[in-house]
């Protein structure tokens, strides 16, 4: 098995009618698409296994609190979420359909709680590359709706990409510690609460601050954003 690293794009997009902040809690909507990539230094079949573990997933995902099996390729969860002005617990469920391993599956999401609701579908693709390590592929179409979706597309879009790139970098650690230490390692190479809060903070600003502002507003922004984060993720727990 070969240690884990690699790199990450992801790119989102969407559109929909901009919801009235007083718009009841299924009544504003959003739509996205959430696309990227992820380059692993490990074989195919090591990458596979990982994403197909819930409690793996549980571990690299921000906010996941439980994501347990209830049935063939069949998942429940829970999951603590904040977006702009907005917190809450979402629960929900995963369904797996079309399985090849070890190269793709089709998967299926819908949840709830008191910041609204999601529902979405897309693709997983697991392909082998040049040098002897794996590239993940994703492609989601969500509709996320209530107080959630009212926060506005640009920020909605970025938070959705910024916990995508924080969850492949985090599978990625797993894997590398599964291959050096074992279960073990892998269970203590999971990220804290902290964690997660300094690294959203810092891929928040460079998603939202201009590449020609980053020098000068980007050591005040990822300060304030890094409080901002603290506060959000003590609140959550």
């Amino acid at each position: 098995m070969a240690p884990a690293g690699g790199r990450s794009g992801a790119a989102a997009r969407g559109c929909g009618k901009v919801p009235s902040l007083t718009s009841g809690p299924r009544t504003a909507s959003r739509r996205m698409r959430l696309q990227g990539e992820h380059a692993f230094e490990a074989p195919r079949q090591v990458v596979w296994e990982a994403v197909m573990d819930p409690e793996v997933i549980a571990r690299v995902m921000p906010g996941c609190k439980a994501l347990e099996r209830v049935g063939e390729n069949a998942y429940q969860g829970a999951m603590k979420i904040k977006v702009g002005p907005v917190q809450g617990e979402f629960k929900g469920a995963v369904t797996l359909s079309d399985l090849d391993p070890p190269s793709s599956y089709r998967l299926k999401l819908s949840g709830k709680g008191a910041p609204g609701f999601v529902e979405g579908e897309g693709t997983l693709t697991l392909s082998d590359a040049e040098d002897g390590g794996t590239k993940l592929i994703y492609d989601l179409e969500a509709k996320v709706g209530g107080r959630i979706a009212a926060v506005g597309q640009r920020l909605l879009d970025s938070s959705a990409r910024v916990i995508a790139r924080q969850s492949l970098e985090g599978l990625e650690a797993q894997i590398k510690a599964r291959h050096d230490g074992g279960e073990t390692a892998a269970a203590a190479a999971a990220p804290s609460e902290a964690d997660f809060a300094g690294r959203f903070a810092k891929g928040l600003a460079a998603e939202l601050i201009p590449p020609e502002r980053r020098p000068l507003a980007g050591g005040v922004a990822v300060v304030v954003l890094l409080a901002l984060a603290y506060l959000i993720f003590r609140s959550c727990g």
